[in-house]
């Protein structure tokens, strides 16, 4: 069977730089830290004591109070940041066969801010007998996000969510491009959501030895490829992109951003945390990805990396690249947007997604800010 072509036509985002896709950008652009002091809870004890949090943000401005306490904030993020995604792409709600567009959602971690408040409950009353909230599994599990999405619209299509750890919403990306093309939806509302920035996450990563501790210097400690970064610093929010079969836009006269070439998948299978020290997965990743496109590796001008400032994730990162495009390693425009946004965990890849969909139709590299040695 023929292959379809898929295209971009709408994007959303809620991220540490900006509520809205053009504020985003705009901070993106103008290399704009998202860093700050964590505000979600009271960090003074913990060896972390910053991220980048989304910030003045009011989930009753666009979701009414009653159903937002049934949600986590992950879900919360997603579900606004949907509602920018579909406003942009112009859809004709009433039009449009619901049952031919899915969402698919990548999430890392889930929701863990919920699963500590009930876990925290029941440890302190637990003499008193098991008393849980009757929303504390529909809130906490992964893929309750895609699936507010798709009660909020009516969508009947293809459903569910991805946790690849980082590559969670890169992997959902992927899976709708590749339910699309075979002709499975004639559009997906993919992207991640990610709000882990609560005790047990920050003090999980501490434990790990993963996050950066530059407490006196938020804005400057995310400097990934510098050789004095200290780890990453944790982030928050969510990206959506529309997907959508190329015919099926051009039909209803979809403003298009950009066309999807082609995608990969791989695995270091190497350790529980750690990357290959050579690189190995996300080589075999960008080569499977290009073939799929059918292009070389002389056709790719920009390359935004995961680039999380960690010691050794940065290293293996620029040996896949330099293995990969030889001589042409040198010629192209890298940049990592985590040393703005921190890193989103299971939203970090469709976050970046969608600074690449802008990134080549407005023709300018984000910058990678606090680079110095």
């Amino acid at each position: 069977m023929e292959l379809k072509r898929v295209v971009i036509t709408g994007l959303g985002a809620l991220t540490p730089v900006g509520n809205t896709v053009p504020e985003t950008w705009e901070n993106i652009k103008n290399g704009v830290s998202g860093a700050g002091p964590i505000t979600h809870f009271d960090a003074s004890k913990f060896k972390t004591q910053f991220a980048c949090e989304v910030k003045n943000f009011k989930v009753t401005d666009f979701i009414d109070r009653k159903e937002a306490r049934k949600m986590d904030l992950y879900e919360q993020y997603a579900l606004v940041a949907a509602m920018e995604a579909i406003k942009d792409c112009g859809w004709d709600l009433e039009k449009v066969n619901k049952n031919r567009i899915g969402v698919i959602l990548g999430v890392g971690i889930g929701g863990i801010h919920t699963f500590e408040e009930e876990a925290g409950y029941y440890a302190v009353n637990k003499e008193n007998g098991p008393k849980f909230n009757p929303f504390f599994i529909p809130k906490m599990i992964a893929d309750i996000a895609s699936g507010q999405i798709s009660i909020q619209y009516g969508f009947h299509g293809p459903n569910y969510t991805t946790t690849s750890a980082c590559a969670s919403s890169t992997n959902a990306f992927a899976d709708a491009f590749n339910l699309i093309r075979l002709g499975k939806a004639d559009a997906i509302v993919t992207g991640g959501t990610e709000a882990a920035i609560w005790p047990c996450g920050v003090g999980g990563f501490n434990a790990m030895h993963a996050l950066s501790t530059r407490n006196d210097d938020p804005e400057h400690a995310s400097r990934p490829f510098s050789a004095s970064r200290d780890g990453f610093i944790m982030g928050e929010g969510a990206g959506i992109l529309i997907l959508e079969e190329l015919e099926h836009a051009k039909a209803r006269g979809a403003k298009i951003y950009c066309e999807v070439a082609g995608v990969g998948m791989s695995a270091d299978a190497h350790h529980i945390t750690a990357s290959h020290p050579e690189g190995l997965g996300a080589n075999l990743v960008m080569s499977a990805a290009l073939e799929d496109a059918e292009m070389k590796p002389e056709d790719i001008d920009y390359i935004n990396v995961h680039g999380t400032s960690t010691p050794v994730g940065d290293v293996s990162e620029v040996k896949a690249i330099t293995k990969l495009f030889g001589e042409h390693a040198y010629k192209l425009n890298i940049s990592s947007t985590k040393s703005m946004t921190g890193h989103l965990l299971g939203a970090a890849g469709a976050v970046e997604a969608l600074l690449c969909c802008l990134a080549v139709q407005n023709d300018i590299v984000p910058p990678t800010i606090n680079h110095e040695d």
